[in-house]
């Protein structure tokens, strides 16, 4: 009888991810919602890809998806820290390792064999996500609660380059996800295994 393969994600990580993977597209589309009542740059988002209907809809949404993000990437993040998975699966991590496996994606020979281990761009990437969303959440409540978190708002620079701030890091966070779902779409097991564990 063959045995069954071991687990790579564990149920609480699976469910984690795909929990952060809502809250944030909620994010986005009611956050573009919100930018279209007061835009940044020379463009708004089409309405038919924003969400809320108006920008109290979007606020709701938005406010609502926050708390998922933040509650939820806190499980994550504890439980991440406290079973060792982040650090056994994003470090250790060099420049010189970045720069070897960037090339050999891009040559095409970058390899997939082992189950559950990162190349080094995929480490990067998922760090900075985690940092991009972190960047977010602090750039949001300075945004949000300006009054009440003086300092926050200072670290971004104000309230007006806080929004900035969580414009490039909401950006940031849509490339992410485009570049994620690409690269799944490439290696369809990888999606397998978040749904499966295995």
């Amino acid at each position: 009888m063959q045995s069954r393969p071991p687990i790579i994600h564990p149920a609480w990580m699976r469910l984690t991810h795909w929990l952060n993977a809502i809250a944030v597209l909620l994010m986005l589309l009611s956050g573009w919602r919100i930018y279209n009542a007061a835009p940044l740059f020379p463009f708004t988002f089409p309405p038919g890809v924003t969400l809320g209907g108006w920008l109290g809809g979007g606020l709701q949404w938005h406010f609502a998806a926050m708390w998922l993000l933040v509650l939820n990437g806190l499980v994550y993040l504890v439980l991440g820290v406290a079973t060792g998975r982040l650090r056994r699966r994003l470090l250790p991590l060099s420049p010189a390792a970045v720069w070897a496996d960037t090339r050999a994606a891009l040559s095409g020979t970058l390899r997939h064999d082992a189950r559950g281990a990162y190349n080094a761009v995929q480490k990067l990437c998922y760090l900075a996500i985690i940092a991009d969303l972190l960047v977010l959440v602090v750039s949001g409540l300075a945004i949000w609660k300006s009054v009440q978190f003086p300092l926050l708002r200072l670290l971004m620079g104000g309230y007006d380059s806080a929004r900035y701030v969580h414009f490039g890091a909401m950006a940031f966070a849509a490339a992410f996800i485009v570049v994620h779902v690409f690269m799944v779409a490439l290696v369809p097991r990888t999606l397998l295994s978040m749904v499966r564990g295995r």
